[in-house]
């Protein structure tokens, strides 16, 4: 399992393991190794095995020392350039020297002659200047060296590989903040955990691939075990998913219960519902306007549908007797995706999830016909709240009490803006703890979408899928995303499993599309849809 730490979260779990018998020299053995190894194994196919490391005071400077030996032991050819002093009779520095290491000091190189031509002759740089402890902006022979790789990156015909170590030199490891000489990163080498400046921009435009490798054996540390935000990656969804016995029928896997669309957003309820299919739910049944059927229906044989009234195609006030009534066998139930944002429909929200007008916590109001609140099969339905459903129900007063605990709410910042009266910016500034604070305060997992989509359980559970890409910013792949989720959902996976294993296929669902089609413009959202199946293939 991968965690996300901040630096102070990182500082202290290295003391902890210090402290334990991990020994800060042993940590940076692990590291170097580490990093050797993924440099051997990424760049293997390289003729000219050639490495160059800068090298900063610090602890990156001496993992991409470790680094280079192991890389010497494997007959690389390695240089360190030292930027900053290192300490006195450095056994690292020695080290290297005695495998047949070049090492190069800056105050030793009259206008960085040396410097210029090692980076003519390398194929492979290191980046272990400055570590996860920096504060910008950066000054002085750090900028300038930093200055001079960038501009051989970008005139050079024969570009450097450029590994980071834990964190490009220059990037705030909690703010996301970047200097302007941080040179960009093909493969960031992250070591024990993500830092959670990594995952935030500008830092995230210039990571390039993100690894982790190990420092040691940390997972019984209290301060790593207390950490409970973690990177969601294939492996772990891969576990999580609904297991498909051979004796199952239809009824194994579930039923969603979609209510979407309008007149004006005909093609979200479709998006949704297939999605839910994709997943492998066994029935979805679309509660639609009436005027929906004919177009969806033919396009939606698999379906089943209950019809809804409408007041000018959009669902009406009187639709939640409807939808009570068609409910009893629901696993899971999907509300919002192009619903429109009418009044009628608000009051059709306020109907369904009160109890005969009663408020009635904690359960959406299903209420069988001719029994009160009180008498209500205590059935809870797994709910999901998407899109135009988020926008009307934060208008209803105590709205998180009415849900049943917890529901899966599913904003964008623009959405999310609208539940909670912050600004979109506050909210991008400060996405992981917004998504707590709030999942905490309504009772709800919340999944706050975008580049690397946050999802927050009210118990403080923290999980983010790595993927950020262009080719999911298009109309409908929301409704995709809350398709999926119902449908994980509603074949019995817990509120926040199914938030995170969703998450995760729609993200990497986006990332086949746009390889798929050879760019991330031309995707669209049933380009993501047809690429459910193969992502969920890729996992089993």
């Amino acid at each position: 399992m991968v965690k996300l730490f901040s630096v102070t979260e990182m500082q202290s779990l290295e003391k902890e393991a210090n402290k334990k018998g991990l020994s800060y020299e042993t940590m940076m053995e692990n590291a170097g190794r580490g990093i050797a190894s993924e440099i051997r194994i990424t760049y293997s196919h390289i003729q000219n095995k050639r490495v160059l490391a800068l090298v900063g005071s610090g602890n990156n400077g001496g993992d991409a020392l470790v680094a280079l030996s192991h890389l010497a032991r494997t007959n690389w050819i390695t240089s360190a350039y030292i930027i900053r002093k290192r300490p006195a009779d450095d056994p690292l520095i020695e080290r290297l020297i005695d495998l047949g290491g070049n090492v190069i000091d800056l105050k030793e190189d009259y206008r960085f002659k040396f410097l210029n031509e090692l980076l003519k002759t390398n194929s492979v740089l290191i980046d272990g200047v400055l570590g996860t402890g920096i504060k910008l902006p950066l000054k002085g022979e750090i900028a300038n060296v930093l200055t001079i790789v960038n501009r051989h990156q970008e005139t050079s015909p024969e570009k450097l590989h450029i590994v980071a170590v834990d964190c490009p030199s220059g990037v705030d490891c909690d703010t996301g903040d970047t200097a302007p000489e941080t040179i960009p990163a093909e493969i960031t080498v992250t070591l024990a955990g993500v830092k959670l400046g990594l995952i935030r921009f500008p830092a995230a435009n210039i990571t390039g691939e993100i690894r982790v490798s190990s420092i040691g054996s940390i997972e019984k540390l209290s301060s790593y075990k207390d950490n409970n935000k973690i990177i969601l990656e294939g492996e772990l969804i891969k576990q999580t998913l609904p297991k498909r016995p051979l004796y199952s029928h239809k009824g194994t896997f579930g039923t969603a219960f979609i209510v979407a669309g309008s007149v004006n957003y005909t093609g979200a309820a479709y998006l949704a519902g297939l999605a839910a299919y994709r997943v492998g739910v066994g029935q979805v049944t679309m509660a639609v306007p009436i005027p929906l059927h004919a177009a969806l229906s033919g396009q939606f044989p698999e379906s089943t549908w209950v019809l809804l009234p409408n007041e000018m195609g959009v669902i009406s006030a009187d639709a939640a007797q409807v939808v009570r009534k068609n409910i009893n066998r629901t696993t899971a139930l999907l509300i919002g995706p192009g619903l429109g944002s009418e009044e009628t429909t608000k009051e059709f929200l306020i109907r369904l999830i009160h109890s005969s007008g009663k408020q009635n916590k904690g359960k959406i109001g299903f209420v069988l016909e001719g029994k009160s609140s009180l008498d209500w099969e205590s059935i809870q339905i797994p709910c999901v709240l998407d899109a135009d459903g988020l926008k009307l129900i934060g208008k209803i007063e105590k709205w998180s009490e009415l849900l049943p605990s917890p529901a899966i709410l599913t904003p964008h910042p623009g959405e999310m803006a609208i539940l909670t009266g912050l600004s979109t910016e506050e909210i991008q500034e400060n996405r992981i703890d917004v998504a707590r604070r709030y999942s905490s305060t309504w009772g709800h997992v919340v999944v706050l979408k975008g580049a690397f989509t946050i999802i927050a359980n009210p118990d403080g559970q923290i999980a983010v899928v790595p993927v950020a890409t262009p080719a999911l910013a298009k109309a409908g792949t929301g409704d995709v995303l809350a398709g999926i989720i119902t449908g994980l959902l509603a074949q019995g996976l817990d509120a926040y499993n199914a938030a995170c294993t969703g998450a995760w296929i729609h993200a990497h669902a986006g990332l086949l599309a746009a390889k798929r089609l050879g760019n991330t413009a031309s995707v669209i959202a049933s380009d993501v849809l047809n690429a459910i199946p193969q992502v969920l293939t890729e996992l089993l």
